[in-house]
């Protein structure tokens, strides 16, 4: 059986805000990928791959998946950390390629199978105002999409208020435009009527609060959108406060979405366990990549609960195809994010995830059936890149007194 020789990680996309994990082995030309991408803390993954998990895997069977998974796990003592999870998922996620490829197999039917034909996905629409937002929901059904996620700008839009027109202290912080979760209540409601007016009610529409809002406001924007049918609601409430969800499953009908930020199982367990929640929507390698989500998806057949893996803006193209190959082989799948790469982005990663019209179509070839050309994941770097001044931290929204909106 192959061998770990090495692991290295491979910066690439402007500024190197993806981190692509290579496993090598023994065998001649094999190796597995793997995402380990974090867009805020890139470096700090890197260095938990390179100084503690590569040292502790050469040399170690490449097979043993499960066994080498729990070996990362409990390496650092301290565990189910978002850090540790992304470098676990990016190595984890790369064992799987190796396993496909020395099998001849996609990873999806090494856990079992098709269970469908593609994967139905959403995709993202958003404007500054409702015409815009019609413009671009009637782009999505032409593309061929039946879900689709509604916003009216970004995250929060809806909400915020020009400071102009703002109520603001005396030496008010912060420069933009602050959020007024009133506003947001009053305006989200309003977008689907008028989405329901225009479209019907044959489209499925997804929503994306990003935890903007306080638990009991957050419990009645699902009463309020209640009557306009949403495929699910995403992220109402902060991983800090999702024992509000009991209260707002016994007030709301509205399916709800969440897991974003979810990295440790407690957060998942009793949500699920509960039946308190619809759909589970972790990012792959930020759960600790295909080994841990196979799990939380049949944790969640158990109990009704279907999946929705997270992939945001910033996502890379070999996360995408761990996502969708879950999603071919679990019964319980329910949707899938799309995600959108530049042509020069796509060209890097040869056998990347198809998609057309509404669905997503994995490669046929083994493993993951993605490749990485690393000349040209160099080149997307940019001309004088550096990781040691890679700077890029979340940006924060305001209310009018200048207390931060928790995302």
């Amino acid at each position: 059986m192959a061998k770990i020789t090495g692991i290295k990680c491979i910066r690439t996309r402007k500024n190197g805000a993806w981190t692509i994990v290579k496993v090598m082995t023994d065998q001649d030309g094999l190796y597995g990928l793997g995402s380990a991408s974090d867009v805020y803390n890139p470096e700090a993954v890197v260095q938990i791959i390179e100084q503690l998990l590569a040292p502790l895997l050469i040399g170690k069977d490449a097979a043993n998946i499960e066994d080498l998974w729990q070996t990362m796990y409990m390496s650092g003592y301290w565990r189910n950390g978002a850090l540790l999870h992304t470098a676990i998922g990016g190595i984890d996620m790369a064992l799987w390629d190796i396993k496909g490829k020395e099998a001849g197999l996609p990873v999806y039917q090494l856990l079992g199978g098709a269970c469908r034909a593609a994967i139905p996905c959403y995709g993202h629409a958003g404007g500054k105002d409702i015409g815009e937002l019609k413009e671009d929901v009637h782009k999505f059904i032409e593309e061929g999409y039946s879900v689709i996620r509604v916003q009216m700008g970004g995250y929060g839009g809806g909400g915020f208020i020009d400071r102009d027109k703002a109520n603001l202290p005396q030496q008010a912080w912060g420069s933009g435009p602050v959020f007024d979760e009133q506003s947001y209540l009053h305006a989200i409601p309003n977008m689907f009527e008028q989405l329901r007016n225009e479209f019907g009610m044959n489209i499925q529409f997804t929503h994306d609060v990003h935890e903007h809002l306080s638990p009991v406001n957050a419990i009645q924007l699902a009463k309020r959108v209640e009557p306009y049918s949403l495929f699910f609601l995403e992220d109402a409430l902060a991983p800090e406060q999702i024992g509000w969800y009991r209260h707002l499953r016994q007030q709301s009908a509205t399916p709800q979405a969440v897991g974003e930020l979810f990295v440790n199982p407690q957060e998942w367990t009793q949500l699920i366990k509960e039946q308190l929640i619809d759909f589970i929507r972790v990012r792959v390698s930020k759960a600790g990549g295909i080994s841990a989500c196979r799990k939380i998806a049949a944790l969640g057949e158990a109990f009704g609960v279907r999946t929705a893996w997270q992939e945001g803006g910033e996502n890379d193209p070999v996360n995408q195809a761990a996502a969708v190959h879950l999603d071919m082989a679990i019964w319980n799948f329910g949707i899938q994010e799309v995600n959108h790469f530049r042509p020069e982005e796509q060209d890097v990663f040869a056998g990347h995830i198809e998609r057309k019209g509404g669905y997503l179509y994995p490669s046929q070839k083994p493993g993951l059936g993605i490749e990485l050309d690393e000349l040209k994941a160099q080149q997307l770097l940019g001309e004088g890149w550096r990781r040691s001044v890679y700077f890029n931290p979340y940006q924060l929204d305001r209310k009018a007194d200048g207390t931060l909106v928790r995302p």
